[in-house]
């Protein structure tokens, strides 16, 4: 791993991953590893128009040095050796209809070598993005392919800015390669012209512009990766501010508290920008320091050459190319010099993009749609126990427990004795920490985890609703062509909410607003419902899926439940204990362990007393 040091951002600590030129090398062909088979022929292709284009350059350069001299001394060019093939070729006779030609040529030429540049321009963005949208879709994939626990374990905010603004970066890097690469090719290409025309001083020139940029590279390095992990920082702080403060109106309204969430977003918005605007200062700035130097150089060899033998006569078309030449070349020096400076400057976001490309994708991610593995009679949990990591206390302690397919199973217990805990390991959300979920038999490992889940339908206590229709968000996740609009109005019917959504004017094309916001809470639960129902699975887990029903509605809802297929499993967690009337078997959970289980009648005729809360 590459060494690093600490720095202060916003009050807190960052590492600094990358130091030296090697890193952004190192880092650079992991990046090229991520690419596809077509863009990588892309980018190959690309390297050969690049060639061409320094070819189209050389043209330029080289029709400038006859067209100044026949401009400053026709006879001479017209007795010149070279130039009597193209006199008698075009049949000329006079020195001065040289200029035609030569004037139509250097036009051409500028007109080709311009043509070309901005093609190259062209094709160097468009495969830079092509090729940015292909990681950022490859970011997203393999974020949703992670296992819930490293969901658990990780801010969305960073996820998100790592999906949206990190892989800005990475395109953005791609296009400095692709620009630094062609700059390095065209000043090869120009200074080799220039060396031919007048080798010391086009050396001299080229020597003296690079020392200058080398000098501001050695100066600038460390502030562009510093101001880059501020960057990277803050678009993380931006979108978490944003998210808190938009996630929490309901509160932010009620307590009035707008004024808190705007200078938080405030803060981490001036600490962005400020980071970017000085790293587009020092990347942009040296261009006018070299500009004027360059005006400087061309007016000392004017100098110096007219006071030679030949005067300006001969000082002329050298100084036209050179003119010309350095035109050419200081733009080409910044653009190396801009790709290497905004390359630094984003090297913490490749980072993170990176890590974020070079997540494992699971066995399965490739291949069609797992089978559901046998289940046929049971679901057992066998000495099993669970911590969300090594420091932190267990939430469940051998745990042993048998539920008989068909079999309706309530689980009641107070916060945090591990109820929703267990219900993810039930549904290979979580693997347990020890011990083992095994369904007929079979052990559930991440090599059959999706064949397992393929039986499951899960309703939690908040249902995720998608700013769509009513039809979409029942079937979630099915393509709109695919829909059994007839088994949507059931599973809306069973659920006790159909006769609502038919009195609706859109009915089930009903847009329910972003989160369901248009929607009562429980008119959001019973769409869970239904969309579980929908599913037509056979174990339907309910965490908490009545909470925000009445009475009435919620005895009708779970009569419905408790009228499924008695193939089908119930496993659920409730509030009320009345909830559970209905279960085969009520399991009680405190500090992890199974406290006692029975039926319903057992349960309410206990001497010991239940705690009947909301879950955790």
């Amino acid at each position: 791993m590459p060494t690093g040091k600490a720095v202060r951002i916003d009050n807190q600590t960052t590492i600094v991953v990358v130091q030296n030129q090697h890193n952004i090398i190192r880092l650079l062909l992991r990046l090229w590893s991520h690419l596809s088979k077509r863009r990588k022929f892309q980018v190959g292709f690309l390297c050969l128009f690049m060639i061409a284009s320094s070819f189209a350059e050389i043209m330029s350069l080289g029709a400038v040095l006859p067209f100044l001299a026949v401009l400053s001394s026709p006879e001479k060019m017209f007795d010149h050796r070279f130039a009597r093939p193209f006199i008698s070729l075009l049949g000329l006779t006079e020195p001065r209809q040289l200029i035609l030609p030569l004037a139509i040529t250097f036009g051409v030429a500028a007109v080709i070598s311009g043509i070309m540049r901005l093609t190259l321009i062209w094709a160097n963005t468009r495969l830079s993005f092509a090729a940015g949208g292909d990681l950022s879709y490859a970011i997203y994939r393999k974020t949703l392919y992670q296992p819930y626990s490293v969901h658990l374990s990780r801010n969305s905010s960073k996820v998100i800015s790592g999906i949206i603004e990190k892989t800005g970066a990475v395109t953005a890097s791609l296009n400095n390669v692709l620009t630094f690469s062609s700059a390095v090719i065209m000043m090869v290409t120009i200074v080799s012209t220039l060396i031919v025309i007048e080798p010391l001083i086009a050396f001299s020139a080229f020597a003296g512009f690079g020392s200058i940029y080398a000098v501001i590279i050695f100066f600038t390095r460390h502030r562009l990766q510093n101001n880059g992990l501020r960057i990277s920082q803050g678009h993380t702080n931006v979108i978490k501010s944003l998210q808190e403060g938009l996630g929490g109106i309901r509160d932010v309204l009620i307590d009035g508290c707008q004024e808190i969430y705007t200078r938080v977003y405030r803060n981490a918005d001036l600490l962005l920008r400020k980071a970017q605007s000085a790293n587009i200062f020092i990347s942009i700035s040296p261009r006018y320091v070299l500009e004027a130097l360059g005006m400087l150089l061309i007016a000392l060899l004017a100098y110096l050459m007219s006071v030679e033998s030949n005067g300006m006569v001969s000082a002329i078309p050298v100084l036209g190319a050179i003119a010309i030449g350095a035109q050419r070349l200081l733009p080409l020096l910044q653009q190396a010099y801009t790709g290497w400076s905004d390359t630094q400057g984003r090297l913490a976001s490749l980072v993170e993009a990176l890590e974020l490309l070079e997540q494992p994708l699971p066995d399965y991610a490739d291949k069609p749609p797992a089978k559901p593995i046998g289940y046929q009679q049971k679901i057992e949990l066998k000495g099993l126990s669970y911590r969300y990591g090594e420091d932190t206390p267990w939430v469940l302690r051998d745990i042993d427990l048998t539920i008989p397919k068909g079999s309706r199973i309530g689980i009641i217990g107070t916060t945090g004795s591990g109820k929703s805990t267990m219900l993810d390991i039930i549904m290979g959300l979580l693997s347990p920490t020890a011990g083992s979920l095994l369904i007929d038999r079979t052990s559930i490992q991440d090599g059959n985890r999706r064949t397992w889940q393929a039986h499951i339908a899960h309703v939690p206590q908040a249902i995720f609703l998608s700013d769509n229709t009513v039809e979409e968000n029942i079937v979630f996740g099915i393509p709109t062509e695919e829909i059994d609009r007839s088994r949507v109005r059931v599973a809306a019917r069973l659920a006790q909410i159909g006769d609502i959504i038919e009195s609706w004017p859109k009915k089930y094309q009903t847009v329910v607003g972003e989160r369901g916001v248009r929607l009562s809470g429980g008119q959001r639960q019973r769409i869970g419902i239904a969309r579980a129902l929908y599913k037509h699975a056979d174990v339907i887990v309910l965490d908490e899926a009545t909470s925000a029903l009445d009475n009435e509605t919620e005895a009708a809802v779970m009569h419905a439940i408790e009228t499924l297929d008695r193939e089908i499993t119930i496993i659920m967690i409730a509030h009320r204990l009345t909830t559970l009337k209905g279960c085969t078997r009520i399991i009680e959970l405190a500090d992890g362990r199974i406290l006692r289980s029975g039926t319903y009648a057992d349960m309410i005729g206990s001497p010991i007393p239940l705690l009947d809360t909301i879950s955790s």
